[in-house]
């Protein structure tokens, strides 16, 4: 990066309330080798504090094994290793993703989607700190931490059957809960300008954000969260060729959260100035039908509010509560 976002300790971007206190968390989890499992919505950051926690007291190798990606007949042995002969075209030893973990600290991504006969073997490794490569008749020990995520509810899970009681409880030592992106948006502007340096440092051109389009992204609720916001910014300064960025821009999801919020306020506007105005028509702002697009339910409630207020523009911007360029520009826009 050219220059460090404020607040960035453990790489944990944000001022919150709830990243200062993962910050703290991760600070006295790192003073120990206990197992830790980070519970957040997918994007939310789980790989990043996993690794925070590593780098906070850094001993032996960081290896991150993806659970979810572990199928078929190779799983144990892409866990656990093999050893020449084991099976049909084993025709060497290879040490697994474990093995490569020792002394250090082994990142279980995803366990929610580990296999139950899987999970067996895992919880071996952690109460007797041991596995057994594929074919091998010896036990192999290890000194390894766990840190293990997951997006799912592993209560739930549990009481599904699909994961393991005394698997939960053995990882379930230190939780750590990573708050989605829309419960901290007061974060967004710091990670914006953390992913615009990022871009900038990898080869991406330059962003000039005007603060329109600062709010639509402050406004939009992330469903990806700070991953999505990452992704969203990436495309943009890869997309853009020249001059500041337009609302046009952006995603297709941000530009229909936006005309969406834009309708829920003015069918508040509306609902508010019942009575309070001489012969202002009555009109719905929300579209009555699926079929009805934003932008004709929008060019209906403008040209409703230029009704009330008999043409004056300048009226009916105060009347929609948006500013008067962005009525001068939707009435053309929609002919009006």
């Amino acid at each position: 990066m050219n220059r460090p976002a404020t607040g960035c300790a453990h790489g944990l971007v944000g001022q919150s309330p709830q990243i200062r206190a993962i910050r703290r968390l991760i600070t006295k989890v790192s003073r120990n080798r206990l197992s830790v499992l980070l519970l957040g919505e997918s994007g939310t950051g789980k790989e990043v504090v996993a690794r925070a926690v590593y780098n906070a007291n850094p001993r032996g190798e960081f290896v991150a094994i993806d659970c979810g990606s572990l199928v078929g007949t190779l799983m144990e042995s892409e866990l656990f290793g093999h050893v020449k002969g084991a099976f049909s075209g084993a025709v060497e030893n290879k040490k697994g993703l474990v093995e490569l973990a020792d002394g250090g600290t082994a990142f279980f991504d995803e366990i929610g989607d580990l296999p139950l006969e899987m999970q067996v073997k895992l919880l071996r490794l952690i109460q007797e700190g041991e596995f057994r490569a594929v074919g091998a008749l010896h036990w192999h020990k290890v000194d390894l931490r766990i840190v293990a995520a997951t997006h799912r509810d592993l209560q739930a899970e549990v009481t599904a059957g699909r994961f393991r009681q005394d698997l939960f409880y053995r990882l379930n030592v230190v939780v750590v809960h990573l708050p989605p992106l829309r419960e901290h948006k007061q974060d967004i502007p710091l990670l914006i300008e953390h992913f615009l340096d990022a871009g900038q440092s990898s080869g991406l051109p330059a962003l000039l954000l005007g603060e329109e389009l600062r709010a639509a992204l402050l406004a939009y609720d992330w469903p990806g969260n700070v991953r999505e916001l990452q992704h969203c910014l990436e495309r943009m300064s890869a997309l853009h060729s020249e001059g500041a960025l337009q609302m046009a821009d952006l995603p297709s999801a941000l530009q229909y959260q936006r005309a969406s919020s834009e309708l829920q306020s003015l069918s508040g506007v509306f609902a508010n100035l019942d009575g309070q105005l001489g012969g202002l028509p009555h009109f719905d702002v929300a579209p009555r039908s699926p079929v009805i697009s934003i932008p004709e339910s929008e060019k209906q409630a403008i040209a409703n509010a230029l009704a009330a207020t008999r043409g004056k523009r300048g009226k009916a911007a105060r009347l929609l509560r948006i500013g008067r360029t962005t009525l001068y520009r939707k009435v053309k826009e929609y002919g009006l």
